[in-house]
Order: C-alpha cells, then structure tokens, then sequence
C-alpha cells in the first residue's frame, strides 16, 4: 500500500530532497527501490518506439502496445503499476512496477525518465498519471510537457472513471450509479469527480491527442475512440449456446456499485428458483479463468449503469455468449455510425433484466443468431485492427 496522510507527505517531500546517500539510510529497504529490482521500459529497436502506461487497465495497455505493433516500424512497450488490487487479476505486461517504488524510488524514476527521453519516440500515457512515477513539486501534465520537449510524442489515454464527471453523468443517465437510483458511495463519487476535473484540464492545457476506450466517453474534448483490445481466439468456446433445457447465466460485474443493481441478483435467484436457469454470481475471478467462465454460459450480463461498454462486454460476445447490458441510444449510433456495424449486445435497464431473460429463453433461436452476431461483431471491431488504424496517424506510420 502507499503511504498516505501526513507520513506519506513526509517521505514524499524526503525522496524529492535528500541526497540518495541519506535517503538509503534513513528511509525503509521496501520504500527505497533500486532501478535493476524495478524494472525499466526499455525502447525497442525499431523506428517508432512506443511506450505504453503506467496502468493497463484489464491487461489493456499491453493490448493496444500489440495491436500498434500490427503496424509497418513500430515496436511498443507497455508499464504497468502494481499493488495488491490489481495483482489479483494478474493481467499480462510487459514491464511491471512496485506501485510503492513507482511513488517514492527516486533512482528508479531517473532511470526510468531517461529510458524515456533517449529510446522512445511516442507514449501513450494512460489516466493522466507521471509517466515515469511521482515526481515532487511537479504536475503530471508538467513532466509529459517535459518528455514532449525532449522529442517524445505525447498522447493521452483515459479508461472511463479517471475522466467521467459523475455530477453530469448523473444528470443525463437515468440509472447512473452516482444518482438518485444508484448507491455509489457518495464520498468516492466526490473523489471521481474531482480527479476528473483535474484530468479534463490536463486535457485542456495541452495539445496532446487524446483517446478514449470506449464511445461513451466522446464527451471528452478532441477526444477520439480507441477501441479496446481482446483476442477473439482465446474467447471463443465450442460450448453450444442455448441448447440445455436449462440455460447458464453468469453475471461478474468488475464493479458491482459502478455497474449493476442489488435487484438483478433478486431477478435472477427467483428465475433459478423456477428452474428456467442456472445463476453463477462469481467474485473476483482472475484474468487466465475468465475465458471459462464465460465459454461455459450461455447468457452473461454486463453493466447497467453506465449506459456504455467495455472489456467484459467484448470477451463475453467474443465467446459466443448472448450478452444482455444497457448501451445507451447514443452509444449505440456512435458504434453504427464509425464501424457501419450494429451492436449486438441485448438492451436491457436493470429493473427489466427478469424479463430480458424471459425474453430470450422464449425465443432462442433468434438470440443464438444474436451470440453469433457478437462474435463476428469483436473480431471486426475489437481484435486489434482498428486499434491500430486509430493508433496509426499520431505514431506517423501507414496502415497495412
């Protein structure tokens, strides 16, 4: 965990002042990390040398670094900061950082700082965080400025809740998790809010390009869609959909305040309870088990709050699953109107997903045709392709 409160503004002020030399002595061997025990993000040798970071969000960094090097000269590295939360889930990268040594190492972060400036011709930096850890008395925006001065491209990448202001999420989303029919804690929707406006005016206080991972965010200025990654081939399951007497649905919201509803679970338990399903309601469940879980569904249910969709939306549908969630009117024209495609997820609001499923089971050759449509849909739109179509003007580089 980082240190916080008044001892973790003591140590901060400690690492950015005091020689190396007394800061080895005087501070903890676990808050004073060598670069070698670190890891550094290296460039590779190619023409366009991209870094990818700090926070892979659902393996997501790492996904878009392969999908850039899909292009003609461009090599990508991507860095993520661990701690205990994200650990859980275990999602590959290829460098990793100690979110502790990422705070206060100040070796590493010179090492780090200088891997950038002298290897790397673009970042891609992701959330608005210090691309090459926390650096004293200097904003997050300052040090991209500062690696933009050096040569290095700068782009920005947000994942949802590090740009979404939920006071206007609230105001146009009638099931908004930050509303009066959602039961997000008030107090962290006061932290998001404020880290949003602090990340929008980054935005706004620089020219950088910036993208977004999922439509719904376009509020966002000069912002454009970066689709998110997955690999169909890992997803895809041979489990027929829909074909037992009594069908399989799996409901694992990665946040269930931000995503879903205590009502769904009452739903789906009284459906269980009159045979016309088998409910899996698992927990956290690591990244390496996820394809199971959902190849062995036949219905999974996504996010009904948010009125979007994301990563487990796209792994569901590349499974082959019918996939049930609330995309709002909006998103759903953005997705036509960029991808000429419709997308294949089932609408539903969370009061109604009993009768969604309903729905469904009383028609299940239609919905079988529907999981089909989702597949066809994420390798069209979300294996990485269009990723790298979009990637490919701010790296300089043609499409293949």
């Amino acid at each position: 965990m980082t240190p916080h409160g008044l001892l973790g503004s003591a140590i901060r002020f400690a690492a950015g002042v005091l020689p190396d030399r007394l800061l080895a002595r005087l501070m903890p061997p676990a808050l004073y990390w060598n670069p070698d025990e670190m890891g550094i993000a290296r460039a590779p040798q190619t023409a366009v040398r991209l870094l990818v970071g700090p926070v892979n969000s659902a393996g997501q960094g790492n996904a878009w670094a392969r999908a850039a090097e899909r292009l003609e000269g461009v090599g990508a590295v991507d860095l993520m900061v661990t701690d205990a939360s994200t650990a859980r889930f275990s999602f590959p990268a290829d460098v990793y950082v100690p979110a502790t040594g990422y705070t206060f190492a100040r070796q590493w972060r010179r090492a780090q700082r200088e891997a950038i400036r002298s290897g790397f011709t673009h970042l891609l930096l992701e959330s608005g965080r210090y691309a090459y850890g926390s650096v004293p008395f200097r904003t997050p925006r300052e040090v991209a400025q500062d690696l933009q001065r050096a040569g290095v491209k700068v782009a920005l990448l947000w994942h949802g809740t590090d740009i979404r202001l939920p006071g206007e999420h609230a105001a146009r989303v009638e099931d908004s998790p930050f509303g009066e029919r959602g039961d997000y804690p008030a107090g962290r929707a006061e932290i998001h809010e404020r880290n949003a406006r602090v990340n929008r005016e980054f935005v706004g206080r620089t020219d950088f390009p910036v993208f977004v991972s999922t439509p719904g965010q376009l509020d966002v200025e000069r912002s454009q869609w970066l689709p998110v990654v997955v690999d169909p081939d890992r997803w895809a399951s041979p489990t027929p959909v829909l074909e037992r007497d009594v069908p399989v649905v799996v409901y694992a919201p990665s946040n269930s305040p931000m995503k879903g509803a205590d009502s769904i679970d009452t739903d789906l338990t009284a459906l269980a309870a009159e045979g016309l399903i088998e409910y899996r309601r698992p927990g956290h469940v690591p990244s390496a088990e996820m394809p199971r879980l959902y190849g062995d569904a036949d219905i999974v249910l996504d996010q009904f709050r948010l009125g979007d969709y994301g990563v487990a939306a796209c792994e569901a549908m590349a499974a082959g699953r019918v996939v049930i969630g609330h995309v709002s009117d909006e998103v759903r024209r953005i997705v036509a109107q960029q991808t000429g495609r419709e997308l294949p997820i089932v609408e539903s609001r969370f009061a109604d997903v009993g009768t969604t499923i309903r729905a469904v089971l009383a028609d299940r050759a239609q919905y079988r045709g529907r999981a089909a449509a989702g597949a066809e849909y994420v390798r069209a739109v979300h294996d990485g392709a269009r990723a790298a179509e979009v990637l490919a003007p701010f790296l300089g580089v043609a499409t293949r």
